[in-house]
């Protein structure tokens, strides 16, 4: 026999021991088996029974409840400022003064135009009360004459020129009464005169027209303020206060609904340090959708009472649209997504797991509503879903690693460790 032959029957003859102990070797169980083997660590946790808010959440912006633009109306010097910038004012308040002599003086001539005209007219009322009285007697004076004229005591030209007399003092007469009108209409006009003078010389005060708070003041006193042209600050109403957001238009129907029938609560919650919610109401839902975005404009109003809010701050918004009552909820990691759906894993009483198909609703924080398929008080596996399938054996434990259920195998951990005497952690076999 040559070596190569030797060699290759002593290799054969040292496998062949060995092929029966490989044979035997059984390979990892499965830990989703329906049959009896290892129990599979979950974490599980049941379906719990609540009131779940409806809410819609956005981005919004702080808007003043309104703004206005403070103008003089008069041109002239700027002599005085009764504030300080940024000072919240009342109504009423006097901010601003402008020189006041020239209208002051406008005011004094109007008024002695008046006086004039007044007069004027007066003396047109007497001069018609003595022609009308002269008209009189020339009439009596006329026919008196024609009624001699035609006994012939009196010629036809005295009759004639005593006519003419009466005719003269009635035309006069109607002068007088054009005079009359015309000093009346005067007076009106000076009244007028005055009345803008007045007003004029009350514009060199300008007072706040709202509530709120001041802005940056532009003109600095002594400076020449031109009328209706130069802004000397703006005023913000902050009490109450706007918050303007948007929401997906798909939302419109529901808000629509839902506002018919009570005043929907806004929360908001100002982007700072102290970030303190605000409560207020939903009044306002424009009149378009914005088409380049498919979202729809609302507007809350709130009181602001601590004057937290202020015009141009960013906040978060959450819109409350309903309550549903005595809801069905399980935590989100528990709602798993397959091909026929949505579905959790519930963990029966023997230990085995059911896959359930199940309809999700309104997601709640880190919660999840179960609108069908699942009752309150039944336990759902929230971690460890992948190696599990119908039927499983599951050995349960809590968020911390801890032991909830008894499997009908050896009991492990969540990562398949159970812990030892003295708190160290030992493999289970």
């Amino acid at each position: 026999m040559s070596n190569c032959a030797f060699m290759r029957c002593a290799i054969v003859c040292l496998v062949l021991p060995l092929l029966p102990a490989c044979g035997t070797s059984a390979a990892p169980a499965r830990g989703g088996g329906r049959g009896g083997g290892a129990a599979v660590p979950v974490v599980v946790a049941q379906a719990q029974q609540k009131d779940v808010p409806v809410d819609i959440d956005g981005i919004g912006n702080v808007e003043a409840y309104s703004t206005i633009s403070v103008r003089s109306q008069v041109t002239g010097t700027l002599t005085d400022v009764f504030f300080h910038e940024g000072d919240f004012v009342k109504k009423g308040d006097h901010l601003f003064t402008i020189d006041p002599r020239p209208y002051q003086a406008l005011l004094e001539q109007a008024q002695a135009n008046l006086v004039r005209d007044q007069a004027l007219l007066v003396q047109a009322e007497a001069n018609l009360a003595r022609d009308a009285a002269n008209a009189e007697y020339q009439q009596l004076s006329a026919e008196r004459t024609a009624q001699l004229t035609q006994r012939g005591i009196l010629s036809k030209d005295q009759a004639e020129q005593v006519r003419a007399g009466a005719d003269a003092t009635a035309a006069l007469v109607n002068a007088d009464k054009a005079a009359v009108e015309s000093a009346r209409a005067q007076l009106v006009s000076q009244q007028a005169a005055v009345d803008s003078a007045k007003v004029s010389l009350s514009y060199t005060i300008i007072r706040s027209a709202i509530d709120g708070r001041t802005g940056n003041l532009t003109v600095k006193t002594g400076n020449l303020v031109t009328a209706n042209s130069a802004e000397l600050m703006t005023i913000a109403q902050i009490q109450p206060v706007y918050v303007t957001f948007s929401v997906p238009a798909t939302h419109l129907p529901t808000i629509k609904s839902h506002m018919t029938q009570v005043k929907l609560p806004v929360v908001v919650t100002p982007q700072d340090a102290d970030a303190q919610p605000a409560a207020g109401d939903l009044t306002f839902i424009d009149n378009a959708v914005d088409p380049t975005t498919d979202t729809i404009k609302l507007k809350a109003t709130f009181a602001n009472a601590d004057r937290r809010l202020w015009p141009g701050q960013f906040a978060r918004v959450r819109l409350r649209l309903t309550t549903i009552q005595q809801a069905t909820v399980v935590p989100q990691q528990a709602l798993q997504t397959g091909q026929d759906g949505q579905f959790v894993f519930v963990v029966k009483s023997d230990s085995t797991v059911e896959q359930r198909p199940v309809t999700a609703g309104q997601h709640v924080n880190d919660d999840v509503l179960i609108e069908k398929g699942l009752k309150p008080g039944e336990t759902v596996v929230t971690e460890g879903q992948l190696r599990l399938e119908q039927g499983t054996k599951v050995q349960r434990s809590d968020t911390y690693g801890n032991t909830t259920g008894r499997s009908g195998g050896r009991g492990r951990g969540v990562r398949g460790a159970q812990t030892g005497p003295g708190g160290t952690a030992s493999q289970g076999r």
